[in-house]
């Protein structure tokens, strides 16, 4: 990529190769009927993706997306976008090697709250609005891992309840539907993205909490009159790099400061609730239902808890790139282990789904080359993850006796890789909202070996449950005494 590579925008378009994909419809006729608080990778590798291939078809053009930045790590994704008209390039790579790259026009608008706060809520709350959407990351939504309750304690909670500018997704849509109610426009559609189980009734729950720390009676009426769908969506998408950037720019011969790779995998299941109507998202391979839950249990606990599974492992045993420690027989092994005789015990009947074949697809996903997914993206935020998606199938699996030996050792894992230290001395980043608390205790366990597992927030109280503590120990013993490698290889061999 050289100085002179033209910028991405609406200009740029004709210039395109053929065989790169690009909006054959009339951006300027698309009406914003989405606003999307958390604009990545993720979202527009799934719901900006799709209402792009129903605007292909001639159809959505009221569903455009208008993305909203809450906060000051969100300006440069202001700045990218204004910059390039609002669109950017999603590349598709697959493990043969082959890519696909499409420009992608579906988001038309793009506000940053701490510019102008107002301007956001009003654009929420003007009629033509019909769905607000999230992906604020597990972590976002503010629940206390031992009540389970939404924490109103929280400073920034806090000061929204009692103030009149908001800063929080919270106090956006709670202020945005207040006005909506008091002005006798309907409410718009809430739907949550992020890999939250129940993530609707989840939204719902903390939604209506903040709303009636505010006002009891506006939070009773969002409680009866919104509707807070879940979904389930699935697609390894990978933080974007520097070669990334050098590449789609080689590639289509335009530069976009902030592509997104994704691989060729697409899931998106949605609970159909959407009182003011919603994008025909069935038309562009949307699984619409009744009822989320099973697929986004198999999501969570097979995709997510294995991507657990692999991270800190690798970690340990000296591999960064996910491609790679998948790659690696022993890895590879525990995952499914995991999966059959732990994960999937604890799931329903996913209608339509071969959990078999989906199974063995996820470790050949985990291993596509072409992605360059990095083992530390696994590992970051761990707090946030490892409660969500793996101490659930731990709690019913020790319900019902079965297999708890593969989950604790991911467990142990992560505690051995939150000492921050790897087995060749060299200093780990530990990226989690909680490593100042973590490391210490991690540090600990070597004279103390249940000290990680003691964190009750995380944990509850799976350190009194005598056998899956017992296994959780003897992983760590191992980890400590014989290293990751040895670890897995005793534990496949069932030796311990």
């Amino acid at each position: 990529m050289s100085a002179a590579t033209p910028r991405l925008t609406t200009t740029a378009l004709a210039t395109l190769d053929p065989s790169i994909g690009s909006p054959s419809y009339d951006r300027d006729k698309i009406a914003a009927g989405i606003v999307h608080i958390g604009v990545g990778g993720f979202h527009r590798a799934h719901m900006a993706m799709t209402i792009d291939r129903l605007l292909e078809q001639g159809k959505a053009t009221d569903w455009g997306i208008c993305g909203v930045g809450l906060l000051e790590t969100d300006r440069r994704m202001k700045t990218v976008l204004e910059e390039q008209d609002h669109l950017y390039t999603l590349t598709v790579r697959r493990a043969d090697g082959g890519e696909e790259t499409a420009v992608i026009g579906s988001i038309v608008d793009y506000l940053f709250a701490p510019d102008d706060r107002d301007a956001v809520i009003e654009r929420m709350a003007a009629p033509e609005t019909r769905i607000v959407s999230l992906t604020i990351t597990e972590g976002g939504y503010n629940i206390d891992q031992i009540t389970g309750e939404f924490d109103l304690s929280t400073p920034a909670v806090a000061a929204d309840i009692a103030g009149d500018v908001p800063t929080t997704a919270f106090g956006f849509v709670v202020e945005a539907l207040r006005r909506r109610r008091e002005r006798g426009v309907p409410p718009f559609t809430v739907l949550s993205c992020d890999n939250v189980q129940g993530n609707g009734d989840v939204a719902a729950r903390v939604i209506a909490a903040f709303a009636t720390a505010r006002d009891p009676e506006l939070g009773a009426w969002i409680r009866s009159e919104v509707s807070f769908p879940s979904s389930m969506v699935d697609r390894i998408t990978p933080g974007t790099t520097p070669e990334d950037v050098r590449s789609v720019a080689a590639r289509t011969g335009v530069r976009d400061e902030w592509p997104v790779v994704c691989e060729p995998f697409f899931q998106w299941v949605i609970e159909d609730d959407f009182p003011l109507g919603r994008p025909p998202f069935e038309e562009a391979d949307v699984q619409m239902v009744e009822d989320v839950e099973p697929y986004e249990l198999m999501k969570l606990r097979l995709l997510n808890a294995s991507h657990q599974g692999l991270c800190y492992f690798a970690h340990l045993m000296g591999y960064r790139l996910v491609h790679d420690a998948a790659a690696d027989p022993l890895i590879a092994e525990f995952l499914r282990r995991y999966m059959d005789l732990e994960g999937t015990p604890t799931l329903r009947a996913v209608p339509g789904v071969d959990l078999d074949d989906y199974k063995r697809t996820l470790i050949a996903r985990f291993a596509n080359p072409a992605v360059r997914d990095t083992v530390a993206r696994l590992c970051a935020d761990s707090s946030n993850r490892i409660p969500k998606w793996l101490v659930p199938v731990v709690r019913e699996q020790a319900r019902t006796g079965g297999s708890v030996a593969y989950a604790a050792a991911i467990i142990a894992s992560w505690a051995r890789y939150a000492e921050g230290v790897g087995e060749d001395g060299a200093p780990i980043d530990v990226v989690d909202a909680l490593a100042d608390e973590l490391t210490p205790l991690a540090r600990s366990q070597r004279e103390h070996p249940l000290a990680f597992l003691e964190k009750r927030s995380l944990f509850g109280d799976l350190v009194d449950d005598d056998r899956f503590a017992a296994s959780y120990r003897a992983a760590l013993d191992d980890l400590h005494g014989l290293g990751a490698r040895a670890t897995l290889e005793r534990l496949l061999e069932g030796t311990r």
